[in-house]
């Protein structure tokens, strides 16, 4: 059985700030796609009690996502809150500005975003993989290659969060989409050209294929590689 990246993502909320907390885990969800345009959110009452928060905080916190357009509520026996056909498009603040913003913390993402994702690369192709992680893999690995430029970035993101799901972590997989998620307003400010897509997709090929052939040696370093990539990437654009 795979284990899911939602699992993860709504996890409890710390205490500090339900409401905000509660907002920021659901982006992630949709965000990073771990659920997709048209899919139902779990039912209240489910979704609050793994959250860990009340119901008038999750209620709050959907009717600030409807606000901003990823989400709709819907009545009727097959009602539920969706999220949208037609997802806001990102902010396109300039890619220099966000960088000042983050200062510091640009490296420090690099730095902890390249350790993670390395080690869930050699530790999913050191797993016994079940059936379902497999065609879990190629089915993101095959929806991020066909993806069009409007939604690349989020399977793009769905993808690198599948590998986490694999190693059986869940821990993991929320370390790697919190830090996804601190990168993805720069990765958004800077455009999609086709031969850098072409050339991603032929090193998500390759990682994958090592974690299928049980290479853990050949995944971390086909992940280094397609990370230093992204990396550079963005440095370009931010000096």
């Amino acid at each position: 059985m795979v284990a899911q990246a939602d699992d993860a993502l709504f996890r409890p909320v710390r205490t500090g700030n339900p409401f905000e907390e509660t907002v920021e885990r659901l982006l992630q969800a949709i965000k990073l796609g771990v659920v997709v345009p048209g899919d139902r959110l779990p039912a209240e009452r489910d979704l609050a009690a793994r959250l860990n928060v009340s119901r008038v905080t999750l209620r709050e916190a959907i009717h600030a996502l409807t606000e901003a357009g990823y989400v709709e509520s819907r009545r009727g026996r097959y009602g539920g809150t969706f999220v949208n056909e037609q997802l806001p498009k990102p902010r396109r603040a300039p890619a220099r500005k966000l960088a000042r913003e983050l200062g510091n913390g640009l490296e420090d993402a690099l730095v902890l975003r390249s350790a993670l994702e390395t080690g869930a690369a050699e530790a999913a192709a050191s797993r016994s993989l079940s059936s379902a992680e497999r065609e879990h893999l190629e089915r993101c690995l095959a929806e991020t290659s066909a993806a069009s430029l409007t939604d690349y970035r989020r399977l793009d993101s769905r993808l690198h969060l599948a590998i986490a799901e694999v190693t059986g972590s869940p821990s993991l997989t929320s370390a790697m989409a919190d830090v996804r998620m601190r990168l993805n307003e720069l990765l958004d400010a800077i455009p999609l050209l086709e031969r850098n897509i072409e050339h991603s997709n032929e090193q998500h090929q390759a990682i994958v294929s090592a974690i299928l052939a049980d290479d853990p040696i050949a995944a971390r370093q086909a992940m280094q590689e397609h990370l230093s990539g992204t990396a550079a990437l963005l440095r370009a654009f931010l000096s």
